[in-house]
């Protein structure tokens, strides 16, 4: 429950940004439609924040999200991205849903990782946190991305490692699909959201990267699949863009109560076995055994090019 008691000390600046960010993040996300409860729990860890008469960056640095999660109204999600604003002095979720979120600035913050080659693992791999990059990387599809060798790969792997890691007592899992949602739970967001965002039924976001006229245009979807909670967003990336596939390509944010989000990038595939079909990235063994085993044609026939230039 809530700590009622009046506080005995000023807010620490931490937490006041904390707090004023959690409370944000409540607002933007019951205007885009979320769920009620979890509207309700920013808010409720947004008050014990404020109430909080201790330093939310001392706390963490001894206790790391063990002790971020035993403050009243903090649970094992919301304490991660309290580690993440206090590790980061940002909060990337609340980027996305203020349509300001820049991965390739993100990516550059890894030591040897410059403009070019934040863009180039950007438009590969379709990332867009440092999470979801290093389940690429260990995947084996940072390799993929031109100019990084194994030598590369495996320094880029460290660095995520030490960044993912500092000051952070016990709270990472191991990076892979066993701590994701199936294909089917993947494919089923897919699908409600396509099928939402071309009947106009989700509001809109004005994202800052490729927007000019700052146009509110790109949909949003908030919903669950227990125990998971899920984003769904067109992809806004300089080769979705390029190749016409701003509203074809899907990516999927994904959390449970334990563990830190995640995302996987949904496309219509285009030639091969699943041409055709709607398929998530780095999981296509999966969704071709997922096909074979479904009774339905769940195919979606992909659109042309957004008409509007950005």
């Amino acid at each position: 429950m809530t700590d009622d008691r009046p506080r005995k000390n000023p807010p620490d600046s931490d937490n006041l940004r904390v707090a004023q960010w959690l409370r944000e993040a409540a607002e933007l996300l019951h205007a885009q439609g979320a769920n009620p409860f979890r509207v309700g729990a920013y808010r409720k860890a947004a008050d014990t924040v404020l109430r909080f008469d201790g330093s939310l960056r001392a706390l963490y640095a001894d206790h790391g999200r063990a002790g971020l999660d035993a403050l009243p109204g903090i649970g094992a999600g919301i304490a991660a991205a309290i580690a993440e604003m206090l590790e980061r002095g940002r909060w990337s979720q609340l980027d996305r849903l203020r349509g300001s979120l820049d991965p390739e600035q993100l990516f550059r913050t890894i030591p040897g990782i410059g403009p070019a080659m934040a863009q180039r693992i950007h438009d590969a791999l379709g990332v867009e946190t440092l999470e979801a990059l290093e389940v690429a990387a260990h995947e084996g599809r940072l390799e993929q991305v031109p100019g990084i060798g194994r030598r590369r790969g495996a320094a880029i792997r460290a660095a995520l490692a030490e960044i993912l890691d500092r000051a952070a007592l016990g709270r990472r899992a191991d990076p892979g699909p066993a701590t994701e949602p199936s294909v089917a739970v993947l494919l089923d967001v897919d699908r409600e959201y396509l099928a939402r965002a071309r009947a106009g039924e989700l509001p809109t976001i004005a994202p800052r990267r490729f927007n000019p006229g700052n146009e509110s245009w790109l949909p949003v979807l908030h919903t669950r699949r227990d125990p998971w909670h899920f984003t769904a967003l067109h992809s806004n990336t300089a080769r979705a863009h390029e190749l016409g596939r701003t509203r074809d390509w899907v990516v999927l944010y994904f959390h449970d109560d334990d563990h830190a989000e995640r995302q996987r990038t949904v496309v219509t595939e285009q030639r091969g076995a699943l041409r055709g079909q709607r398929v998530v990235r780095g999981r296509e063994a999966e969704c071709i055994a997922h096909y074979e085993a479904s009774a339905h044609d769940t195919r979606i026939p992909p659109e042309g090019p957004r008409q509007r230039q950005a």
